[in-house]
Parts: structure tokens; C-alpha cells; sequence
């Protein structure tokens, strides 16, 4: 199958849509930015997998400094790991014995950890683990307020001594994630918020200190809480991943990093002169935290989606001039549901295609 991808040097209105066009100048430079935040604040970067699905920005981000990089599902980290990333963490848990021993595989080209909150598949793991002759590095999972997965503080201890009795496993220490209030609009809130999380995690840490297992790793943060739990003594990384590329959602929650994505689209119909009709659709654009905002033309709003095509109001003089051909940029509200759908990212400096950069991640989710 042919993909018909644009040469180098292409301007950025003659691309084919709809395509998601990442600024990389602004993107390289999000990435300079956590790391040097990062280091100032004395903590390490796990960037995390399920925002980009490439290889390509898992390698910048790596020569800029992270340690590794975190993965959502077994799938993710085999591309990583194909790719060569010697580092990877699963932040979620890895259930069934299939899924376990494609996991287990991995370890024998990379440090593989995985988070855990359960005794039974503890032991599954250390089966399976054991078995191959393998060591997987685990992490348990400490519910800091998100009431998704995880234990309570006090349940890391008993799953610590678990682990650490386990063969096959290694107990690296613990994970917590904020991710109910990483993007809560007032700064305040967002700050008390997560220091609570961080004293749930943290008071867990120490209890497994106290048993006399070490914790080397306290794994943590999204970015709209990197520079508050960065600055807890006791965190050791940090797991952000939408700051590299910042969507519609998290411009409204800060300013610390520049939105490099958009997608772009081409109007196909105009049939009443306050409405155009574009390409993009559902199969294009995810809608999970609302319609896209449309950053050109100025005076446009989408008002609804079908599979292959967008509803768009237009109020002003300038968005009413729209031709058929005419090309349409729209940042999507959430990024990552939104690249999950492409194949290729169209990455554009000075308004031209430098590279296609594929998304070998994308549908990655077993």
C-alpha cells in the first residue's frame, strides 16, 4: 500500500489532510524545557509513550536527558524496545499469561519494569518471569486519590515484601499518579492537591522503609503538576507526557509550555455562506474533552463531527471567505486520543515539511 507521503520541503498548505503538523521547533524545545526543569529540581524524566506512540521523540527526549521512558501497554513497550529504548516502564498492570510472557520477552533486551497492585498477579509474574530466566524490575501502584487502580498506603507494604521474596522480580519501589487533579484550572488548588498525592505516596514509601525494603524509585506527576510534585523531597521522576506537544485541554490549565500540534484539514463543501464543510471527521480527531478549537481561519468554531467530515461555523468576514480547497487548523482538545488515529506526524519548521515521522504506536493497546 502506497502512503503518499509529501517530499521534504513541502509547504505546509500543500500537505494532504487531514494530518496532524507538529511545529518541531517548538516541540524540541518543550522537551529542552521539562528536562532543564527537571534537573534543576533535582529529579529524573520517565517521559511518557502513550502521548507521542514514536520513536522519534522518545529518542530526542532521551538525548535531552530522560532516564527511560514509561509506556501505557505491553504493545508500546515492544516498540520501544524494538526501537532500542534500554529502559521502559509499564505504568499500568500487565494481566494474563500471554500478556505477561510477551512482556517477560522484552526483558531480555531492556530493564523492563511494571506496575503491580494485586498479590495474585505478583505471583504470576514471578512464575512466568522465573521460568524464562528473566528479572522484571516492579513497582507497586499506590492509589494517591485518582480511586482508579492502586492500593492504599498501606497496602504497598505487604505487596513489598511479596515482591521482594519473589524470584524472578525485582522490587524497584513505588509509583503514584495524580491524574485527577493534574488539570484543575487554579494553580492553588492544583498545588494542594498534589502535595496531598505526594504525602500518600510518600508515607507509603516510608512504611516500606521502615520493613527494611529499600525504595529506590517514587515514580510520579503528569504535566500539569511537574513543577509542584518535581519540588517534594522524596519523588525521584517524573512521568509527563502532553507537555511536549500541549492540547487544547492543558493550554487552559497553564502556560509553561508552547502547543506545537494541530491537525490540518481542507474544506470540501460550501454550500451556505456560514458554513463550511471539511474533511476532518471522527476518524481524524478525537472529541473525548470537546470540539477542536480552530486556530485559523479566525472567526470559525466547530459545531459537529461525522466519520469523514467537520461542521464549521463561520462568524466573520475573514472565516466567510473560505473557498472550497481552502485548508483549515484546528487543535485538537486532547492530543492523545487524537494522534492514536494517524500514522504519521508532518513535522514542519519555517512553515515547510522537514520529515513524515510514522506512529508506530498508534492502536498499541494490548
Amino acid at each position: 500500500m502506497t502512503d503518499y507521503l509529501p517530499l521534504p520541503g513541502t509547504p505546509v498548505n500543500e500537505l494532504d489532510t487531514p494530518c496532524i503538523v507538529v511545529d518541531l521547533d517548538i516541540a524540541e524545545a518543550n522537551i529542552a524545557k521539562l528536562q532543564a526543569a527537571a534537573n534543576e529540581m533535582g529529579v529524573d524524566v520517565r517521559p511518557h509513550f502513550k502521548t507521542t506512540k514514536s520513536p522519534y521523540w522518545a529518542r530526542k527526549q532521551l538525548a535531552a536527558g530522560a532516564i527511560g521512558i514509561c509506556c501505557a501497554k505491553v504493545g508500546e513497550a515492544e516498540v520501544m524496545v524494538e526501537a532500542g529504548v534500554p529502559d521502559v516502564m509499564i505504568t499500568n498492570q500487565v494481566i494474563g499469561a500471554s500478556k505477561i510472557t510477551r512482556m517477560v520477552a522484552l526483558a531480555r533486551a531492556a530493564n523492563l519494569i511494571v506496575a503491580v497492585d494485586d498479590s495474585s498477579n505478583v505471583q504470576q509474574l514471578s512464575e512466568i518471569a522465573s521460568a524464562a530466566g528473566a528479572e522484571l524490575g516492579v513497582i507497586v501502584e499506590i492509589n494517591v486519590g485518582q480511586d482508579r487502580c492502586g492500593v492504599d498506603g498501606d497496602g504497598g507494604v505487604e505487596l513489598a515484601r511479596q515482591i521482594a521474596a519473589s524470584p524472578g522480580l525485582r522490587f524497584d519501589g513505588l509509583m503514584g499518579y495524580e491524574g485527577h487533579i493534574v488539570a484543575e484550572r487554579d494553580y492553588e488548588t492544583r498545588k494542594t492537591e498534589a502535595e496531598k498525592s505526594m504525602a500518600v505516596l510518600l508515607g507509603a514509601a516510608d512504611q516500606i522503609r521502615i520493613a527494611g525494603i529499600e525504595v529506590k524509585v517514587v515514580s510520579a506527576s503528569g504535566t500539569g503538576t511537574y513543577s509542584i510534585t518535581g519540588r517534594v523531597d522524596g519523588v525521584t521522576e517524573l512521568q509527563c507526557g502532553s507537555y511536549i506537544f500541549m492540547d487544547g485541554d492543558y493550554v487552559d490549565v497553564f502556560d509553561d509550555f508552547a502547543p506545537a500540534l494541530s491537525v490540518l484539514a481542507t474544506v470540501v463543501s460550501r454550500q451556505r455562506e456560514d458554513l463550511a464543510v471539511a474533511d476532518l471527521g471522527l476518524k481524524s480527531i478525537s472529541i473525548d474533552r470537546g470540539f477542536a478549537d480552530v486556530l485559523s481561519p479566525t472567526g470559525a468554531t466547530i459545531i459537529g463531527h461525522s466519520e469523514e467530515h467537520t461542521k464549521i461555523e463561520l462568524s466573520s468576514e475573514a472565516a466567510r471567505a473560505l473557498k472550497v480547497g481552502d485548508k483549515v487548523r484546528v487543535r485538537p482538545r486532547h492530543g492523545d486520543t487524537t494522534i492514536n488515529l494517524h500514522e504519521y506526524y508532518f513535522g514542519v519548521r519555517n512553515g515547510r515539511l522537514e520529515a513524515a515521522i510514522p506512529i508506530p504506536g498508534r492502536g498499541k493497546f494490548r
